[in-house]
């Protein structure tokens, strides 16, 4: 039987796994919205149990860090994360000074809210960003997703918005939202064959949850929500990536990884939802939210690749010049390197040399130890 290479052609659209579930999921919201309903069972589970999918999602992402990472995984990882959480913080408060909760209602910007701000910048396109430094970057590099890996889920979100000064969320429910992905790094980490056996799941949830966020979203806002959403992308690679460009610098690195890392993650475009559900005040935020996070997915994993591209270049470039200049440092000139010529060796130059019949004359050739008669030219 002929194959239709389906997987192949999704995972050429950027992020594809999480966009175009979620497309045809809003495609069915949009179109058909009570299909769902009308089927019932777990036909209809499927389009509307989201929150569900994402838990077991959190427990098999936490299942695979690994919390014995080397120092410098720590060190590397560390600051990476440190400067995107604290990037998107320092944007949570001022926009959340100037907007609050809901998102802008009319013009040019109508559906920036503060919510789709933070979700988009406090997360990392971790299968991107492994791909490009194993390209680009060093093996090192690569496992500092270990520690990056825990911006994943809303939990930090939430962190960030009430440290905004928004609405503020119940202990329990940070407590809750951080819960299974700690229950997840605890299996990893106590059994080995747990955390290879939970890992497998994570990329095969992902389409799943991602029709179920779609089958809540209504397309006719999809044109100003994607203009928008190629803004917010762009935003988050320059704003994000600047000061983690400078991270990875101060921390030995040569500022790829902090490019490699300026983007946003797929699961990034269910923190809204996610957030609405536990505090009703953001609902109206975590509509648009949810697609202008996911067509920043999108933009974010077009541009950073190209970033880390240029920025990966010139490193090369910047090295194989340093590279020669010390090899024309450590290769001697060519007079310097020819030997000397001993003195006994040399020819006699301007010397007198005294022949038999007593005449003097100038020998520039051999010397004057040659002994007999000149020899008689015809």
């Amino acid at each position: 039987m002929a194959q239709i290479h389906i997987k192949r052609a999704i995972e050429r659209v950027p992020g594809g796994m999480m966009i175009v579930p979620l497309l045809i999921g809003s495609l069915i919201a949009t179109f058909m919205p009570g299909m769902p309903k009308f089927f019932g069972s777990f036909t209809n589970a499927l389009f509307t149990g989201a929150l569900p999918i994402l838990a077991v999602f959190y427990v098999c992402m936490g299942a695979s860090i690994d919390v014995k990472a080397t120092p410098y995984l720590i060190r590397k990882g560390g600051a990476l994360f440190v400067t995107k959480v604290g990037t998107a913080i320092l944007a949570g408060v001022v926009l959340g000074h100037f907007l609050g909760e809901q998102p802008i209602s009319s013009g040019l910007f109508a559906g920036i809210s503060t919510l789709a701000v933070v979700a988009a910048m406090n997360d990392t396109n971790g299968g991107l960003y492994m791909a490009l430094m194993g390209q680009y970057g060093r093996s090192e590099d690569v496992g500092a997703y270990t520690i990056m890996s825990l911006e994943s889920g809303p939990f930090l979100t939430m962190v960030t918005l009430g440290i905004a000064g928004l609405s503020a969320f119940p202990w329990p429910t940070l407590v809750g939202s951080i819960l299974p992905l700690a229950v997840g790094m605890l299996l990893g980490n106590l059994d080995r064959e747990m955390r290879a056996f939970l890992g497998r799941a994570v990329p095969v949830m992902i389409p799943f949850f991602a029709l179920a966020l779609g089958a809540s979203l209504d397309l006719h806002k999809v044109w100003q929500a994607g203009l928008l959403g190629i803004g917010l992308g762009l935003a988050v690679v320059i704003v994000t990536g600047i000061p983690l460009y400078f991270a990875d610098r101060l921390t030995g690195g040569t500022g790829v990884a902090g490019a490699a890392a300026a983007n946003t993650a797929g699961n990034a475009a269910a923190v809204p939802a996610l957030i609405a559900a536990a505090n009703p005040v953001y609902a109206e935020a975590a509509k648009s939210a949810t697609l202008l996070v996911a067509a920043c997915v999108v933009v974010t994993a077009i541009v950073s690749p190209i970033l880390t591209a240029s920025i990966a270049k010139r490193v090369n470039a910047r090295s194989d010049a340093r590279s020669a200049a010390e090899a024309r440092e450590a290769t001697p000139t060519r007079a310097a390197s020819r030997p000397p010529t001993p003195r006994s060796a040399r020819p006699t130059r301007g010397k007198r040399c005294a022949r038999p019949d007593g005449v003097s004359t100038r020998r520039s050739i051999r010397p004057c130890a040659a002994t007999g008669p000149p020899k008689s030219r015809r």
